[in-house]
């Protein structure tokens, strides 16, 4: 099985992609309990950790910190367009109903394939998509979005946060192609992404409690895990066979929110983690199958 791993780089994507998944819902989990402040405020501690963890390992790895030959423009790609996914989601997160807000930010994966059909001309077969499709709608009964009720303007936001966010998958699956360093794609994202709040804080920074800082450094820290993970996952492998994947996230947060905050799942969202587990499973054999 060891083996099986080291040589099929599309295993380890799915291996990137959960971890990343479990990552990122401990983000959201500290994110939410630091309490009353500015997503932009909130976004710049999550990105500031992860640039100087990749900054220490860059260095200790004595990795130059330049980018490849004709890299720049997509590394500003993916740091824009990741930069407008986090703004985007964090928003949704404190203007939305949470489940809301995750029902935007899911739509990231379908972004992720489309714009990989278009610009990396990775072809989709029918299995592939209908069981993002499937596991899309799975997560339907999870969430339960109240449509009806979300405000416009936020709505929006978050929406174009999760395409945002499709669209930075893209750009470092792309990199990985071309040689680039996860470690440094993920420094290079992390500080142009503080750099880029940097004049907001100065004229709008709030005053925060110890237990609110160090809240914000978990949320990084776990975000750097997920980071480094997902970034791994996509230079490893297409989002086509991993993105489906991405959905163990819902999973992962309902088992924090029961141990935490002592949520128990309703009948719908059982029905929701079947779906998302069977189309996980079946990708995964369909996938074996064509080793």
């Amino acid at each position: 099985m060891t083996g099986l791993f080291e040589k099929n780089p599309r295993l380890k994507g799915i291996f990137y992609i959960v971890l990343s998944a479990f990552c990122f819902a401990w983000m959201n989990t500290f994110v939410r309990l630091s309490g009353d402040l500015p997503s932009i405020q909130k976004s710049f501690f999550r990105n500031l950790v992860a640039a100087f963890v990749a900054f220490v390992l860059l260095r200790k790895d004595h990795v130059p910190l330049r980018w490849q030959k004709g890299n720049l423009k997509f590394l500003l790609v993916r740091s824009i367009c990741g930069t407008l996914g986090i703004l985007g989601n964090f928003y949704a997160v404190d203007h939305l109903l949470l489940a809301d807000a995750s029902m935007l930010q899911k739509m990231s994966p379908f972004f992720a394939l489309i714009f990989s059909y278009f610009f990396l001309k990775e072809k989709c077969t029918p299995f592939q998509v209908s069981a993002i499709i499937i596991a899309f709608l799975g997560s339907l009964f999870i969430i339960k979005p109240t449509f009806a009720n979300m405000e416009l303007a936020p709505s929006l936001i978050g929406f174009i946060g999760g395409m945002m966010a499709g669209a930075a998958y893209t750009t470092v699956r792309y990199l990985g192609l071309r040689g680039e360093q996860g470690k440094f794609i993920v420094f290079f994202f992390s500080m142009f992404s503080c750099l880029t709040v940097v004049p907001y804080l100065i004229f709008h920074y709030v005053p925060m409690e110890l237990w609110q800082f160090g809240a914000l450094l978990m949320a990084g820290a776990a975000a750097t895990g997920g980071q480094f993970a997902i970034t791994a996952a996509y230079c490893y492998a297409p989002s086509k066979e991993i993105s489906v994947y991405d959905y163990s996230i819902v999973i992962f947060s309902a088992i924090i929110g029961f141990f935490l905050f002592g949520q128990v799942p309703d009948g719908y969202s059982l029905i929701g983690y079947l779906i998302i587990g069977a189309m996980a499973i079946l990708m995964y054999l369909r996938n074996r199958r064509d080793l």
